[in-house]
């Protein structure tokens, strides 16, 4: 991925590999699936989302990885879940060479989601 200053996600998603673009989209749809309210942006290059005018979680297509920011405070189970993703400070790596855990960035956007309404003092209906 050489070109920065992209427009929109679709575009900074085309710049990859078929195989990176479909993860990528998987990811994408998982999170427009858990809010689909959210407003999908550019944000430090990479694709994100925000919620009430504050940024909500961002996703990032890397030569070996996708990687997901930040890691959102959870469960026990959850945290010992995510703690094998967890590298450096509030970034999780899913590794290209095994599938997705799609059921899990989904509880990472939940889990996000809930932190993220509780430090802006919103509640948050989804649509049916």
């Amino acid at each position: 991925m050489a070109k920065t200053n992209f427009g929109s996600v679709d575009e900074y998603i085309a710049t990859f590999p078929p195989d990176m673009q479909r993860k990528l989209e998987e990811v994408r749809a998982t999170i427009h699936a858990v809010v689909p309210e959210a407003r999908e942006k550019i944000s430090y290059q990479i694709g994100a989302f925000e919620l009430n005018g504050k940024n909500l979680i961002s996703f990032a297509g890397w030569k070996h990885h996708i990687s997901i920011y930040p890691i959102p405070s959870g469960s026990e189970s959850f945290d010992k879940e995510v703690s094998q993703y967890a590298d450096g400070k509030g970034t999780l790596k899913f590794p290209l060479a095994k599938p997705l855990p799609l059921n899990l960035i989904r509880q990472v956007v939940e889990y996000r989601l809930a932190d993220h309404l509780k430090n802006i003092g919103k509640k948050y209906a989804k649509s049916k």
